[in-house]
């Protein structure tokens, strides 16, 4: 399959376990190239959010630790900065300020922006992800570059049993690319 169908086809399946719940910028309004593997995404299951990245963190860390799945998506690394700080010093150290006895299990959707076929600037094209893995303990970070990766990987940040949040990193050229 493509990878955008892969993506698609993932989210689709998120949004059929009872207990998932989509948040972040265009997921119920069209914005980003992510926008468009949520189409079929039940509205009851999205909830549109601002340019307000540090708060929707904050948010998705909120409702996971209440038992929701979240699924908070960031559609660039560059929106994802902005949370760093949600990222770094909670989502990511609950484990260990609580020895193990809570983890948030967030599913975090990022991703590099497309350079092609118009390159959009270099605020809106890179990948943080070698910098964040130094960062993080806590938080798996997963870059999806094949599409045969996309499926099994959503699946994995969903069913895994040790309570640990994952950051998936989607590349925006594989959209239409692969």
């Amino acid at each position: 399959m493509a990878y955008f169908d892969e993506l698609k086809r993932s989210m689709e399946w998120l949004s059929s376990q009872s207990d998932t719940i989509f948040i972040g910028q265009a997921v119920s309004f069209p914005g980003t190239a992510m926008s468009n593997t949520l189409k079929d995404v039940q509205e009851d299951k999205k909830i549109e959010l601002p340019v307000f990245e540090d708060t929707q963190m904050g948010m998705s860390l909120g409702m996971a630790l209440a038992g929701i799945r979240v699924v908070s998506i960031f559609p660039r690394w560059n929106f994802l900065l902005c949370a760093t700080n949600q990222l770094v010093s909670h989502v990511d150290k609950y484990p260990t300020i609580t020895s193990g006895v809570v983890s948030p299990g967030l599913i975090i959707r990022t991703g590099v922006g497309s350079e092609r076929p118009l390159f959009p600037g270099h605020q809106h094209v890179g990948n943080m992800s070698e910098a964040f893995r130094l960062m993080l303990t806590n938080v798996d970070i997963i870059e999806l570059h094949e599409p045969e990766d996309v499926y099994p990987a959503y699946q994995h940040a969903y069913q895994r049993t040790d309570g640990k949040s994952t950051l998936l990193v989607e590349f925006g050229d594989y959209y239409s690319e692969k």
